[in-house]
């Protein structure tokens, strides 16, 4: 009996209270996808300021080995590829498990953004999207994560969604068909991983100072027509730089924070859609009657 009610009362603790799976990164082995721009080089640098050793990634080889020169002996294993090919992932997986062993962190952060209509958008748009921001990371969570659990020594899941991952942006239908979706990847593992000591972050940023702000594709509209610059210009002005969304992002796993939030602007209107329902679709009507009068200007 008193065996039994030790055991329950460890169950129901264990309900409440985890303990944090990487409450440091010094010796760690980190995977990082999306490495050699953006929020994914700066999580790198950071990661290697701490003291882990990096196993990198990114589509782009030239800047990929760029990284790698000025990261010097922190990376330990790297290589140019397309996370959205299964096929590459499992091979790149087998060579990462044969030369460097079984990752403590795995960051899912590369990824594209395309906006649009639903009457502008082509098919293509929809199925870039999602094979690369939706399906890159699962491939990446099928080949790295079972180890993670075999070896039964934990670590940390790190996926980057968006604020389009929580809120109804206008014009980001294809996007957050991708970022939804990987939140919901992302709760339901935050759950069935827990018990093997793998936790969860789901990073949520709002406007970053990366590339892909002066590349994303706005579907129907010239970028280089003056009003749509000016937009574009007001985003910069909000946006956070890599390295202060690199820094929450270390934060989040060496904490085990589930939501990730890089600026305090999506950690405000997440809270406000979930509290007043009501004022925040009439808010998101407002700003889609924005996006509707600059369409039709441009």
């Amino acid at each position: 009996m008193g065996l039994d009610l030790r055991a329950r009362l460890t169950t129901i603790r264990d309900l409440f209270w985890v303990p944090t799976p990487v409450p440091t990164l010094r010796g760690r082995t980190v995977l990082i996808t999306g490495a050699a721009s953006g929020i994914g080089r700066a999580t790198a640098v950071a990661a290697a300021d701490a003291g882990a050793k990096l196993v990198l990634t990114d589509l782009t080889a030239q800047a990929l080995d760029a990284v790698v020169s000025d990261l010097g002996d922190a990376v330990v294993y790297h290589a140019a590829g397309d996370v959205s090919d299964y096929e590459w992932v499992a091979s790149f997986a087998r060579s990462v498990d044969a030369e460097v062993g079984v990752m403590d962190v795995v960051m899912n952060v590369a990824g594209i953004s395309a906006w649009g209509t639903v009457e502008n958008l082509e098919h293509r748009h929809w199925r870039k999207l999602v094979d690369v921001n939706l399906m890159g990371p699962i491939h990446v969570i099928e080949c790295f994560v079972p180890p993670m659990v075999r070896r039964g020594r934990g670590g940390q899941l790190v996926n980057v969604s968006s604020a389009a991952g929580l809120l109804a942006l206008p014009w980001h239908a294809a996007y957050s068909a991708s970022k939804f979706g990987i939140r919901g990847v992302s709760e339901v593992l935050r759950y069935d991983l827990r018990r093997h000591g793998i936790g969860v972050s789901l990073v949520c940023p709002g406007g970053v100072a990366t590339p892909l702000v002066g590349t994303v594709e706005i579907v129907g509209l010239d970028r280089s027509d003056p009003r749509v610059a000016k937009q574009v210009d007001g985003f910069h002005k909000i946006a956070v730089s890599p390295e202060r969304a690199a820094e929450a992002i270390l934060e989040g796993v060496t904490k085990n924070k589930y939501l990730v939030y890089t600026s305090f602007d999506v950690r405000f209107g997440y809270w406000w859609a979930r509290k007043f329902a009501f004022p925040y679709e009439v808010a998101m009507r407002i700003a889609n009657n924005r996006f509707d009068h600059l369409s039709r200007l441009s």
